[in-house]
């Protein structure tokens, strides 16, 4: 897939971004995504994630979505993040199932796929330099930590990752897993704006 396809293919998620560093980052980073990501479903067995997100192209639906509800949450006077925390939680939301097969893609989704993607991007030397670094330490964990309380191995028991600390890692959390269930559908057609823009 081309780069300017990738690109295109969350234009209205990366609109949604306002500071113009967190975009071109997170526009870089959508970039560097695996072709795979596109094409494969959010759920690699079909029993997790709703209809919209199973199926070819499921996982960038799915992603989509956890981004549009990453906005809407933050309409809510409890999430009254700086304009800047939002703009690396949708950042977030773009990239955390990015390398969910796996650096070279699967059959299954990994376990530890959230550490996976933050390495991937930590070690993307085209992308490791664009943000001052504490956002970009930030971003990572929001990333490697959007899991929540599924956080370890389900055949072994063994932890895998850190569980959400922060409000902002717990707010990308909670987008993700809204988007994961099967009861909750997404209006891709309906447009989202950003509170006050």
């Amino acid at each position: 897939m081309e780069t300017s396809e990738k690109i295109e293919y969350f234009k209205s998620e990366l609109a949604y971004i306002l500071n113009p560093t967190i975009k071109d980052f997170a526009t870089k980073a959508v970039s560097s995504l695996p072709d795979y990501f596109f094409v494969v479903p959010a759920s690699s067995t079909g029993n997790y994630h709703p209809a919209y997100s199973l199926g070819d192209g499921g996982l960038a639906r799915h992603t989509r979505a956890v981004a549009r509800i990453a906005i809407e949450l933050s309409r809510m006077e409890e999430y009254a993040f700086t304009p800047d925390e939002l703009d690396l939680a949708i950042a977030a939301s773009l990239l955390h199932d990015g390398w969910k097969s796996g650096a070279v893609q699967q059959t299954y989704s990994r376990a530890d796929h959230p550490v996976v993607a933050a390495n991937e991007i930590k070690n993307n030397e085209s992308l490791n330099t664009i943000l001052p670094l504490d956002q970009f330490n930030v971003f990572l964990c929001l990333v490697a930590r959007h899991m929540g309380q599924w956080n370890t191995d389900y055949k072994t028991g063994q932890v895998l990752m850190h569980k959400p600390e922060t409000k902002l890692e717990k707010f990308v959390h909670l987008a993700d897993y809204l988007a994961s269930r099967k009861c909750l559908t997404m209006e891709f057609g309906v447009d989202v704006t950003r509170n006050g823009h």
